[in-house]
């Protein structure tokens, strides 16, 4: 466990699957304390939000540096240290010292991979909840063969990470079964992702709520349906908003070559 430093330091990570487990890596590691800045899964403008002054750090994860670009100049000008962990396109990067950049875009990578390759491996079980939770199965199994993780163990990863990614579809943190910060600090005491699975009631909460909200929105019936093209009209409710993606790509799987319009 690394040393704390002088300063505040701030977490921005996006809250899906990837983020969580990319925050969770780190602060197994690093056991440095901090403020939790995060969000539904599209709300990645996040160093917006984030008021830092010299000498403090924010640790970015899993949100565009090209969406965040002119509030990390920002920091970067206040004197603040900026790590950067994203495997989504970048741009141009900041040449400034205090900006340290671990991006990597290639296709089968995600945030909490590339976190797991900085730290040698040392919380790989969360990287492989991760790369389910951020549909790379391949990542996730190529990990779970690499480290000796059977496929019971495997498959409750599986499970844990789509729901952790789930969770942060919708609008609002008031759409969402849990807050991603809430999220974070419930894993946190959990250096083993089946400890979270087994020893926590959030688990069993995300899965329950899940399945629930995936019930209601199986159980629509379409609006329109006409040969080669469906039309679902989805309520104005919290589980509308936060299934309406999952049931869209259920429906492309079952359909492929079918128009879809949720």
């Amino acid at each position: 466990m690394q040393q704390h430093h002088d300063g505040r330091h701030f977490y921005a990570f996006n809250g899906d699957a990837d983020g969580l487990c990319a925050l969770q890596q780190l602060r197994l590691e690093e056991g440095a304390p901090g403020t939790l800045v995060t969000g539904v899964k599209r709300d990645i403008r996040l160093l917006e939000r984030i008021e830092a002054r010299a000498g403090d750090r924010v640790t970015v994860l899993d949100v565009s540096h090209d969406q965040n670009r002119d509030a990390c100049a920002r920091l970067l000008r206040d004197g603040v240290t900026v790590r950067y962990f994203d495997h989504h396109f970048a741009g141009e990067l900041p040449g400034d010292p205090r900006f340290v950049a671990h991006i990597d875009t290639s296709a089968d990578v995600c945030t909490s991979a590339i976190v797991n390759r900085h730290l040698g491996g040392r919380h790989v079980r969360w990287a492989i909840v991760a790369a389910f939770g951020d549909e790379l199965p391949a990542l996730g199994d190529a990990l779970a063969r690499e480290h000796g993780i059977g496929a019971a163990e495997r498959d409750l990863f599986a499970e844990l990470g789509l729901y952790l990614n789930y969770n942060a579809y919708g609008e609002c943190i008031g759409d969402l079964h849990f807050d991603p910060a809430a999220l974070a600090e419930a894993m946190l005491p959990c250096a083993d992702p089946m400890a979270f699975v087994r020893d926590t009631p959030v688990f069993a909460a995300l899965r329950d709520g899940y399945r629930d909200d995936m019930a209601r929105a199986c159980a629509l019936a379409p609006w329109r349906d006409v040969p080669g093209a469906t039309l679902i009209r989805m309520p104005d409710h919290p589980w509308a908003r936060r299934a309406t993606g999952m049931l869209a790509n259920e429906r492309m799987r079952n359909a492929p070559h079918a128009a879809l319009a949720v």
